[in-house]
């Protein structure tokens, strides 16, 4: 299956946000759920190994966009001589525009083979909070082979750059090396500024090499993570609602 999305926001001029392009294909089908808010709903199940899934994202001077998903993504395994499944997301940020990127998360079922990319352009002036999730197997469950690509650039010049490989294909996937011994594992990136205080849970915060803070936080299950990485968005959209 090969499906492409895309969305492209742009001020009304009445001090709001319009969907200059709202269009989607099975499984990635945007819907407006609030004034500046998307939800992606799943048309059919996967990704499966075969399937090709493009996102393409573009938030205009002055207009505001967040992203969210109705549910988890859950990559599946497809057959066998297929390749892996594979999802691109592309997205860019004009001068003073905002995006906020907080979908459900990835998981990774026993036998699932998937390749998630992801490229944000930021324009100097410009506001991002991207969140990405990820859960190595369902409940009692072995997980599948993930391997995400991540590239943040700010104003011409990476801000961020990870990739991540879990697995069974993965040397020590579950080692200390890699998750710690845990089952899940969630990133925040922002160009706001480093928060004030430590986190709480299995959690770490560094500034970047330019604006903003990335944030990490792993634990045995999901829960853990978003207790740690949840009050951090929310005060990041606090602090949105006062600047703008």
């Amino acid at each position: 299956m090969q499906a492409h999305a895309r969305v492209a926001a742009e001020p009304d001029g009445h001090g709001g946000t319009r969907l200059a392009v709202l269009h989607g294909e099975s499984p990635l089908l945007p819907r407006r759920t609030g004034p500046t808010t998307i939800h992606l709903v799943g048309g059919a199940a996967g990704p499966l190994r075969g399937d090709h899934l493009r996102l393409e994202i573009s938030v205009a001077p002055g207009a505001t966009l967040e992203i969210r998903s109705v549910a988890a993504q859950l990559a599946l395994p497809g057959r066998a001589h297929l390749p892996p499944s594979r999802f691109e997301i592309h997205a860019t940020v004009a001068e003073n525009a905002r995006l906020r990127w907080l979908p459900e998360p990835l998981i990774a079922a026993a036998g699932c083979d998937h390749v998630t990319i992801t490229t944000v352009d930021v324009a100097r002036g410009g506001h991002l909070l991207w969140r990405d999730d990820l859960v190595c197997g369902r409940h009692n469950e072995d997980p599948g082979d993930v391997r995400t690509e991540t590239t943040i650039r700010y104003a011409a010049k990476t801000l961020y750059r990870h990739d991540l490989t879990v697995g069974p294909s993965a040397p020590a996937w579950y080692g200390p090396a890699i998750l710690g011994g845990t089952r899940a594992i969630g990133t925040l990136v922002t160009t706001a500024p480093l928060p004030p205080g430590p986190l709480t849970g299995e959690a770490a915060v560094m500034p970047l090499a330019g604006p903003g803070f990335l944030a990490t936080a792993v634990g045995t299950d999901i829960r853990q993570v978003r207790a740690a990485l949840d009050p951090l968005c929310a005060a990041r959209a606090a602090s949105a609602t006062l600047a703008a």
